[in-house]
């Protein structure tokens, strides 16, 4: 018997039902929940391990469901529904689900692709994600630059820039690879953007004062580093 919870999610009852019976065969122990609202709640009041969610039902529609878990978790999610059509497998790859079973499944398929998405998940990736230095912290999870303790309004980009270099400290990067790695592999703008943003992140940093132990520092010819001394 493992310890990993499925959370199914369909307004069918025998269906949750049936589906119950499959996976704790398998081990899963299973919470069942019968509309959106229901299925938010319970995965707000008690993380599962995987979520197997239906589109059609009522309250609030699995893809809102999907939306909302998105905004506070990468726990997998496998869409389950009678739909077969491409829009809707595309709209709920793209809200990020990570996997599609169309019904009626097998239930050794369904079960195949459970232990497989399961596999694929790495559970630091809903690790808080922050980075602390002497009056320095920056929390990539709430997106919060804090200087001396105190609060900063920072546009996203910066922090994510910020971030990274302050997790890679005293590695120089060139435009190149900021831009590459912070803005995407698609972003075709100007490389002075990443100029810009140091730019404004070192005013914003000045206000921890002189005599910090680290620094945001030009490596002439090259790039940018996150000095720490």
């Amino acid at each position: 018997m493992n310890n990993q919870r499925i959370l199914v999610v369909d307004d069918d009852k025998n269906i949750c039902e049936l589906i119950r019976l499959y996976l704790e065969k398998e081990g899963f122990s299973v919470s069942l929940a019968h509309d959106g609202q229901a299925a938010l709640n319970q995965f707000k009041e008690s993380t599962p391990s995987l979520v197997l969610l239906d589109i059609m039902l009522p309250k609030m529609d699995g893809f809102q469901v999907c939306r909302e878990i998105r905004r506070i978790s990468n726990i997998p999610i496998i869409m389950l529904t009678a739909k077969g059509e491409t829009f809707d497998k595309v709209l709920g790859l793209e809200l990020g689900a990570d996997d599609y079973i169309v019904k009626p499944f097998e239930n050794k398929e369904l079960v195949a692709r459970i232990k497989a998405a399961l596999r694929r998940y790495d559970p630091k990736e809903d690790a808080e994600k922050e980075v602390v230095y002497p009056n320095l912290a920056i929390n990539l999870t709430n997106y919060e630059l804090k200087i001396n303790g105190n609060a900063l309004d920072v546009p996203p980009k910066e922090l994510e820039l910020l971030y990274y270099l302050a997790t890679n400290p005293n590695k120089v990067f060139t435009r190149e690879q900021l831009l590459e790695t912070v803005w995407g592999f698609d972003y075709f703008g100007d490389s002075r953007t990443v100029d810009v943003h140091v730019k404004r992140l070192r005013e914003k940093l000045e206000l921890a004062g002189e005599g910090q132990n680290w620094q945001l520092k030009t490596v002439w010819g090259v790039g940018y580093k996150f000095e720490v001394k």
